[in-house]
């Protein structure tokens, strides 16, 4: 019973926000197609050339879910950077190299083939890389997020 209880209540605050979420749009895309098209750029990119940020569902500019594919082309280097609000990555394409901590440090990347999982906790600084080929990643998350890097140098943003 108590076991019951502790997952109603946890249960309470994702209701709650799921109620005043407006309705999911009704959608079925292949990766190909929802590869091919959608909304680029926006909050929760790196903002780096090879990367291209595709929203699929919700606005991450603004609180609430949203869902958004990166795809990042071959020979990529993200460097150390965080976000506003938990994020959940799953690997959908190609093989991800990613890594925990303040600075870019190829020796922690962790190599994930397709259908890996792996999390960027709210304001925990990571990096990535992709190797010989370009790699798809399903990124969902609770809005608003933004990117910030760690060393504001290696913000490809600033330097437009």
């Amino acid at each position: 019973m108590r076991k019951l209880l502790a997952v109603a209540l946890f249960m309470l605050p994702i209701a709650a926000v799921a109620a005043d979420a407006p309705a999911l749009p009704n959608y079925a895309k292949t990766l190909d197609e929802v590869t091919a098209a959608g909304e680029t750029g926006g909050p929760g990119g790196s903002g780096n050339a090879k990367v291209q940020v595709v929203t699929i569902l919700g606005d991450p500019s603004k609180p609430g879910p949203y869902s958004q594919l990166l795809k990042v082309g071959a020979g990529a280097k993200i460097p150390a950077h965080h976000h506003a609000g938990d994020r959940v990555g799953t690997v959908l394409k190609g093989t991800w190299h990613f890594g925990f901590g303040p600075q870019f440090e190829e020796d922690k990347l962790k190599t994930l083939p397709v259908g890996s999982v792996y999390t960027e906790p709210s304001e925990a600084p990571h990096f990535a890389m992709t190797a010989g080929e370009p790699v798809v990643v399903l990124i969902t998350g609770f809005g608003p997020t933004d990117t910030v890097y760690e060393n504001p140098s290696d913000d490809p943003t600033a330097h437009k």
